[in-house]
């Protein structure tokens, strides 16, 4: 297994050391246009190796000569958000960006299984769709799994049990608009609102409770952009693209929640939105359309739709 990680920025550096130490490829290429910056990464990550003890092949470059005949690639170049920055206010700027690389790659790993991480991220999937030409099995984004690990942890803080016992869905597109799903959030297999009734006694506070830590799902990436300033989050976003790529690796079948065209699917076509789905060492494998209240299903369709109207906003050459 070959994987191409693009931009050697913090996403993306720090994938490429997860992916090595995991041992989840026997090559790892790391891929930059800031001369020495892939190189230096790259070299640094390849003399741990030793101490953290994996075999793993690391290379930095700026040229896509090293990537050919990858299995997977991850696209994690783009201009990072700043404060007071919408995803959105990205979409002009990081979609030229996405559009070259796309090129390259198709150009030297025609096979390959591409996952986008750069922002704004559905509409750059379908950027890279459209760009690839790839069939729709081969595309995906990296939005779905961070946007649930963020609802989960914010439960487990709030009721300070492990993580490891919150199970949720947060669908959607990856913004504003997401929608943390209540019915499929559990606490070791307790509904959410159950477990909430148990913890508060008061259905006025249990819902004060969900709405809050729902909210601050939505706005999880922006809250650590306020804190850092001049940077954005890595160590989530790079865990969840592993969490992915190790599923299609190993073809474990993970059902997760991620950026797909959907055909049909919850009364959507041809846009790119989070849903849960089957991912395999052919990519999606398969898209579930599980059963959703009519609330949660107008928020996921009325998401879809903004993720519909900015990539209208895209044109190509």
């Amino acid at each position: 297994m070959k994987i191409t990680v693009v931009g050697a920025g913090n996403v993306g550096a720090t994938a490429a050391q997860r992916i090595a130490e995991k041992e989840l490829a026997h090559e790892v290429v790391l891929v930059d246009v800031v001369e020495g910056i892939p190189q230096g990464k790259g070299l640094d990550m390849y003399q741990s190796a030793p101490i953290e003890l994996f075999d793993t092949k690391i290379i930095g470059t700026n040229g896509y000569e090293e990537t050919a005949n990858s299995d997977i690639v991850l696209i994690t170049a783009g201009l990072p958000r700043k404060p007071g920055m919408t995803r959105e206010d990205l979409l002009n700027m990081n979609a030229d960006i996405v559009r070259k690389v796309t090129d390259s790659v198709v150009a030297k790993s025609p096979n390959a299984i591409i996952i986008v991480v750069s922002n704004p991220l559905d509409v750059m999937t379908y950027v890279a769709y459209i760009r690839s030409g790839f069939p729709a099995n081969r595309v995906m984004g990296m939005a779905g799994v961070l946007d649930t690990a963020r609802f989960r942890t914010f439960i487990a803080m709030e009721f300070g049990v492990s993580v490891q016992d919150v199970n949720a869905f947060v669908l959607g597109g990856h913004g504003d608009s997401m929608v943390p799903v209540a019915k499929y959030t559990t606490i070791a297999g307790i509904p959410i609102k159950e477990f909430l009734m148990m913890h508060y006694k008061d259905q006025a506070k249990a819902d004060e409770r969900l709405k809050a830590m729902s909210d601050r799902a939505r706005n999880g990436g922006i809250e650590i952009v306020n804190f850092l300033k001049s940077g954005s989050a890595y160590y989530a976003p790079s865990s969840a693209s592993v969490e992915m790529i190790e599923s299609i690796v190993k073809d474990r079948k993970r059902i997760l929640p991620c950026c797909v065209r959907l055909t049909g699917q919850y009364g959507l076509d041809d846009v790119f939105v989070g849903v849960p789905v089957k991912l395999g060492k052919t990519g999606i494998e398969q898209i579930l359309e599980i059963s959703l209240d009519d609330e949660d299903l107008k928020a996921l369709q009325k998401s879809a739709n903004e993720v519909k109207q900015n990539c209208e906003k895209i044109k190509f050459s």
